[in-house]
């Protein structure tokens, strides 16, 4: 059980990852991204086979990130000064595209080449060979429990300042107790979720298991690109960001130049993307081209829209619930007699039912704000 549910959480991790690095793209500029795997995939590739020539791990990931940001400042450079729509056409193409490359152009494994299509296995994965004494572990599960304990007290800061906001506007009573109590169950089950995490981290990283270790890495890069994206949205460049997304005619009349800051949001959003190809190449422990198909792009895009588009906490909740839906639909055919190829299917038709029935009773997802996507109108 412990070694499942670190399983997950390294699973969700990479996904918010993913997620935020499309909602920073959708969500807060606008950007149209179809084809958000292709930079997963450079980051990816480029970690694995960069740290199978000796490269250091953290220094090979940095390196995929940058990749992955170059990738974006290509595609940039050549469709955003255009409609919004080829854009979404060039992703879609750009993404097949790597993934075919990689499918059939021999890679440089080790000191030989062999073909894409038989992946890349036996790369150095961190902290795999770590033999910690106690005081390590002790340091580790420390790291761990900083997380836990920050992560609890933002959930309590976040339901506080909506309480605070409903006593503040209580002449709007309804729709201020409904938003607080949406926080507080929101907020009390994400708590039972650090919680259980924490615990089983714990216990991982006291009688030592590498997965734990990558666990807390995860959480760890997650944690802090969820920190500095919080930041750079509430800055100035995160408000002309939401300008470009509501009506870039406006920017455009203050003097600001569009088409650098859409650039500078694709190529961010792909270096986060990047870094959550390092990992996800870090826990398939061997990778092949088949893993990077286009129907990852479009799970980013569920989360995005589960959890909110415009909202980095909405973006990490959404990977929680996908999640949470994804592996407890695993053994459905327990229940209702399917093959896997059509049980498959019916769990893409049915999440596909909840986000239909999300569009209409709630449109901007669960943690997005209405007025502000649509500028209060």
């Amino acid at each position: 059980m412990v070694e499942y549910l670190i399983f997950l959480t390294i699973s969700t991790s990479i996904f918010a990852l993913f997620g935020l690095g499309l909602n920073l793209q959708w969500g807060f500029t606008g950007l149209i991204n179809f084809g958000h795997v292709a930079f997963m995939t450079l980051g990816a590739y480029t970690t694995v086979l960069l740290s199978l020539k000796g490269v250091p791990l953290l220094l090979s990931a940095i390196i995929g990130a940058v990749v992955a940001a170059l990738l974006g400042l290509a595609i940039g450079f050549s469709t955003l000064r255009l409609r919004e729509d080829y854009l979404a056409i060039v992703t879609i193409g750009v993404g097949e595209l790597i993934r075919l490359v990689v499918n059939n152009q021999d890679l440089p494994v080790g000191n030989e080449w062999k073909p894409g299509a038989f992946g890349v296995q036996s790369y150095p994965i961190p902290l795999a060979t770590l033999v910690p004494n106690i005081f390590i572990k002790l340091l580790l599960i420390g790291v761990l429990t900083l997380l836990a304990g920050i992560t609890l007290w933002q959930l309590w800061r976040w339901i506080r300042v909506s309480k605070v906001s409903n006593i503040a506007n209580s002449h709007k009573k309804v729709g201020g107790n409904q938003e607080f109590i949406s926080r507080l169950v929101i907020g009390v089950l994400l708590a039972v979720l650090t919680v259980a995490v924490y615990i089983s981290g714990a216990i991982a990283l006291y009688n030592y298991n590498p997965t734990a270790g990558l666990m807390l890495m995860s959480l760890i890069v997650l944690a802090f690109v969820f920190w500095r994206l919080e930041i750079l949205v509430r800055s100035p460049w995160g408000r002309i960001l939401k300008a470009i997304r509501e009506d870039e005619e406006i920017p455009k009349a203050l003097g600001k130049n569009v088409f650098w800051y859409k650039l500078q949001s694709l190529m961010l959003g792909g270096a986060i993307a990047g870094i959550a190809g390092a990992f996800i190449a870090w826990q398939l422990s061997a990778i092949y081209p088949n893993n990077f198909e286009p129907q990852e792009t479009f799970n980013a895009w569920i989360i995005v829209i589960l959890g909110g588009s415009g909202n980095n906490l909405g973006t990490v909740l959404g990977a929680i619930i996908y999640f949470i839906y994804y592996e407890g639909t695993r053994n459905l055919d327990k229940i209702i007699p399917l093959d896997s190829d059509r049980l498959s299917a019916l769990r893409i038709m049915i999440i596909g039912l909840i986000l239909m029935v999300l569009m209409i009773w709630r449109p901007q997802g669960i943690l997005g704000k209405k007025e502000e996507l649509t500028l209060g109108k």
